[in-house]
């Protein structure tokens, strides 16, 4: 009981189930936690039924009430993880845009010495990432510049929401301090990760755009990453 997958939802009834047992079908025993935020449309529901008859001791479920955000979503993951003493815990979306094979890479990455893993759509300049129109892929890949310019991480995927902890980051890091709530929470981590002096290491992946469901990106948590760096690199 070492490998734990954190999984925040909003409304995913289309993709929770599969996402799922992608995860459970992959070798190495990965356990699943769903954050919950008050899903309308039954998303716990699905989660609760799959706990009782399929996977139990091993899929586990926090239900919030209402939408509070995807990084405290995570905070509250994360304590969730250290309190249960696992070693390894990892973000991912519940859309398939991160392929849940590559948990194994992540994992592999961490094993062998990585403080963090990063799932990466953006490796030696190259972009990997399918279905996206070609404007939000010019947005991210030169926001992604933009963080390593002003806070001088050498990061490629600076918004990646794929990655990979070790229990000991987690721990290190003063989770309560954690001040963003959407994407630049992503970045967030990643900056006091490289400030606290821990290894990080980018996994190359390929990130495909969500079939089914709605997107959960707003102007508001574009602004938030954008402005919030600066904040950060003179925090």
């Amino acid at each position: 009981m070492d490998k734990l997958v954190i999984i925040p939802t909003y409304n995913e009834k289309e993709n929770i189930a599969a996402i799922i047992a992608a995860v459970m079908n992959l070798p190495l025993g990965f356990h699943v936690l769903i954050i919950d935020d008050g899903s309308p449309d039954g998303t716990a529901a699905i989660v609760k039924d799959l706990m009782q008859t399929t996977y139990s001791g091993r899929l586990h479920i926090i239900e919030r009430a209402g939408k509070l955000g995807l990084g405290t979503a995570y905070i509250t993951g994360f304590k969730w993880a250290i309190e249960h003493k696992y070693d390894y815990i990892f973000e991912m979306d519940a859309d398939f845009s991160h392929p849940p094979k590559d948990l194994l890479r992540l994992y592999d990455a961490c094993s062998k010495g990585a403080d963090m893993a990063v799932g990466s759509r953006y490796v030696d300049g190259k972009i990997s990432v399918v279905n996206w129109p070609i404007g939000r892929v010019m947005m991210s890949y030169y926001a992604s510049s933009y963080v390593r310019l002003v806070t001088g991480m050498k990061i490629g995927d600076a918004t990646a929401g794929f990655a990979c902890y070790t229990r000991k980051v987690l721990e290190t890091i003063k989770l309560d301090k954690i001040k963003f709530i959407g994407y630049a929470f992503q970045i967030e981590m990643k900056y006091t990760v490289h400030k606290l002096g821990f290894r990080i290491e980018e996994v190359p992946i390929i990130f495909t755009d969500r079939v089914l469901g709605q997107s959960k990106m707003s102007m508001k948590i574009f602004k938030e990453a954008f402005f919030g760096v600066f904040s950060l690199r003179f925090r």
